[in-house]
This record gives C-alpha cells, structure tokens and sequence, in this order.
C-alpha cells in the first residue's frame, strides 16, 4: 500500500476525530514545516521513525550517456532519510527466524 496525502488525511479523520478539512490542514502543515526546514538546510527528526538530513554536493565530472562528452556537472543540496534504530528494529524482526 501507498501512503498518499489523503491516505493520511483519513487516518487523522477516523483516528482523531478531526474533520475532513482540520485533519487536510494538518497533514499540509505538516508537510509544509518539513519542506520549510529541509529548505532552510535544517534536519528533521521524527523519533521513533528517522531523520531527514539535506547534503550539499560537490561539483563532479559526468559524462552524457548518447554522446559519450564529458561534462561538468553543477553541485547541488540533496535530502537524506536515516532510518532510526527503533524502525529499523521492527522492520527486522523475526526476519531470520523463519
């Protein structure tokens, strides 16, 4: 299953007991303080799940694949996801006693 924005929205629905267009407002919230933060060059811990991490990119040579030219290709901030030990742990478990 895919976890979408209105997948999110119904749970906080049937889960809370906000309304519809409260628990909407949550979720974009939600989303919107992380990208926020993610913008600023700031981390985004969730406990229990990971953390967000943005890296910056060095400039490096690359090489067009249809041509074969080289070229240099611009550095860049990227976003990265560490799952945390607790997730991790979960997502493990029993995996190996099977």
């Amino acid at each position: 299953m895919t976890v979408t924005k209105e997948t999110l929205v119904e749970s906080i629905y049937n889960n809370v007991g906000l309304s519809k267009q409260a628990s909407k407002r949550v979720v974009e919230r939600l989303i919107e303080l992380i990208k926020q933060s993610l913008e600023n060059g700031e981390d985004v811990l969730i406990s229990g799940f990971g953390k967000f991490c943005v890296r910056n990119k060095n400039p490096r040579k690359g090489r067009n694949p249809q041509t074969g030219e080289e070229i240099m290709l611009k550095g860049r901030r990227v976003v990265t996801f560490k799952i945390s030990g607790v997730l991790k742990r979960k997502l493990n478990e029993g995996i190996w006693s099977k």
